[in-house]
């Protein structure tokens, strides 16, 4: 016996094509008022923070704030009734992202100035490669990921090394300097390594003496070649992704990441075409 659909059925499910589907006329329309929605929000938020536009415009980019605040309110309790795995979504990266995105405006009748938070909401424009079917770039973005996974390890030592490094010569360096150059102590020290060594140079602390000069010459020179260290483990890692890939020993879905068989056409997982 066939079960008859209810109303609420039949109106989740025409809710889901529209928010999720991508590929109908209703679904592409939606996410690209979505996009243009995310961009505004991004958009109030900065001007607000212009002192003298806020203080001539101040009560209509709220009320425009709050407008929008309601429809991504909305958005997100349909995503959630839609969805045939609501907690699948909850959970989700999109969907945690989702709920942070609404959550200064309501805030701000505790904290006053967490609407500012607010521009959190530009982490929702990552949705930009799903809603223009960016299936090149999403590939690109699949294989450095797994290319900074597969040299994670490597970049924790290296930072790990850093540290140490950094340490020592701060506590050089406030033995060196003293107090009288700016260097009170140890940790203020450290900060102005770290600093130095990352090629920042805030000039806020240097060094007077002659040897604190020469020191920090060293560490000028030498945070040169550390910056070069993990761009270059990483570029390593995406080079050999890439090779074992031309080989056919491994190959990735460019949209979900699946380790794929050997002249595969299709993603056994989620269907996208292999480009070959």
């Amino acid at each position: 016996m066939r079960k008859v659909k209810s109303k609420f059925d039949i109106f989740r499910q025409r809710v889901y094509i529209v928010i999720y589907g991508a590929n109908t006329f209703g679904g592409r329309l939606f996410d690209l008022i979505l996009l243009g929605v995310i961009l505004l929000s991004v958009l109030l938020v900065m001007l607000e923070s212009v002192e003298k536009l806020d203080s001539k415009y101040h009560q209509p980019i709220l009320i425009a704030e709050w407008i929008i605040t309601v429809f991504f309110t909305l958005e997100y309790v349909l995503r959630i009734l839609s969805n045939r795995k609501p907690l699948s979504y909850i959970f989700s990266f999109y969907g945690i992202v989702d709920l942070i995105s609404i959550m200064p405006m309501y805030l701000s009748f505790l904290f006053p100035g967490s609407r500012m938070l607010s521009v959190i909401r530009a982490l929702r424009l990552l949705r930009l490669f799903g809603i223009l079917n960016l299936v090149h770039f999403t590939g690109q973005e699949s294989q450095l990921k797994l290319a900074i996974k597969a040299s994670r390890t490597k970049i924790i030592v290296f930072v790990y090394f850093v540290l140490i490094v950094s340490i020592l010569l701060g506590a050089v360096m406030y033995v060196v300097e003293g107090k009288e150059s700016g260097f009170t102590s140890i940790p203020t020290s450290i900060y102005w390594c770290i600093v130095t060594l990352t090629t920042v140079g805030y000039g806020d602390i240097a060094p007077v003496t002659t040897l604190g000069q020469i020191i920090a010459s060293f560490i000028m020179i030498m945070g040169y070649g550390i910056i070069a260290v993990p761009t270059g483990i990483v570029t390593a890692e995406f080079s050999s992704l890439k090779n074992k890939r031309n080989e056919g020993e491994a190959e990735s879905c460019p949209s979900c990441t699946t380790t794929l068989a050997k002249d595969a056409r299709f993603c056994h997982h989620c269907g996208e075409k292999v480009n070959k």
